[in-house]
């Protein structure tokens, strides 16, 4: 990690500065390992559990369990060394229990979401990625043959979205605990937070609802073209319930959802916008039918259920 990468801050803002990994437990591994391997990730058996990498870096992004019922364990936050104490005194001041463990602070959200902090190198991307839309001339072939076309391989964990209890009572406690901005809002329906020290337009999202639970999972790719074309293989694959392809109006990325062997759901994401450290970011209220997708197929049956408060 570069000494730039790892200085990068908005002064004298106390914030996370990455998503570090999250952690899922699920009924079954193999089948874990099967679904994430041709979503185009790479998965490592490690130690009873998985680890889940992209192709950008050796960073990992997620850790698969196995328990007997799927459920989102815990949200892993990255800080700047210096800011532990601070984070810590925090936590006191606000009267939230946590416990100290190496380098890390571990407690819960209002809803019950397990979430740490830690010391971690920054992962947050420093700028925009750039979406490729490759450029041919007169007179040449543009697309390559369905046989000839490059996999998809995402670049890294884009964000999460998790479901939470109200809406505000998450905002207000990601803000003031862990330094979240808010981006965007639609109601009481869903926010997008960003982190302060330069971040996508989110790096979480929560949606509303009757206590915590995993909605999806989004991937970085590197164009509109590799989203289809992961769609595609996973569709092939027989992971062909989902939704896209379409574009998002919050954070305007294109995407793509996989609804996973558990009823939640993986996204491909392409063009996402970006806030830097030095942004401050207009954050609006948007009724749904300015707030959800641009363009796109009628949104899948299921995509907003909460499957994982279901009896």
């Amino acid at each position: 990690m570069t000494k730039d990468k790892q200085s990068m801050r908005r002064p004298g803002v106390l914030g996370v500065h990455s998503l570090d990994h999250f952690v899922l437990a699920v009924p079954d591994l193999d089948e874990a390992n099967n679904f994430y391997s041709l979503f185009g990730l790479d998965v490592r058996e490690e130690n009873g559990s998985l680890g889940i990498y992209a192709s950008e870096n050796d960073h990992r992004w997620g850790v698969v369990v196995k328990e007997p019922k799927k459920h989102l364990k815990k949200l892993c936050f990255g800080c700047y060394e210096d800011d532990l104490p601070r984070f810590e005194e925090k936590l006191k001041e606000l009267g939230v229990d946590y416990q100290p463990l190496d380098q890390s602070l571990h407690f819960a959200d209002p809803a019950g979401m397990a979430l740490e902090i830690r010391v971690a190198d920054r992962v947050a991307p420093t700028k925009k990625a750039p979406l490729e839309f490759p450029q041919f001339g007169e007179g040449e072939r543009s697309a390559p043959t369905r046989s000839d076309s490059r996999p998809t391989r995402p670049n890294r964990l884009s964000h999460l979205a998790m479901f939470t209890g109200e809406l505000d009572v998450a905002i207000d406690f990601y803000s003031n605990v862990l330094g979240l901005r808010l981006s965007d809002r639609s109601l009481d329906i869903v926010a997008f937070m960003h982190a302060p020290h330069g971040s996508d337009h989110h790096l979480v999202a929560f949606l509303g609802s009757t206590g915590p639970g995993l909605h999806h999972v989004s991937w970085e790719v590197s164009s509109v073209d590799e989203v289809g074309i992961g769609a595609e293989h996973m569709a092939h694959n027989g992971f062909d319930y989902s939704w896209g392809l379409g574009r998002h109006v919050l954070g305007s990325n294109y995407f793509h959802y996989i609804r996973d062997p558990w009823g939640t759901w993986c996204e491909y994401s392409a063009g996402m916008e970006y806030i830097p450290a030095d942004c401050d970011w207009d954050s609006g209220d948007y009724p749904p039918e300015d707030s959800f997708y641009l363009w796109g197929p009628e949104v899948a049956a299921g995509f907003t259920d909460n499957v994982e408060q279901q009896s």
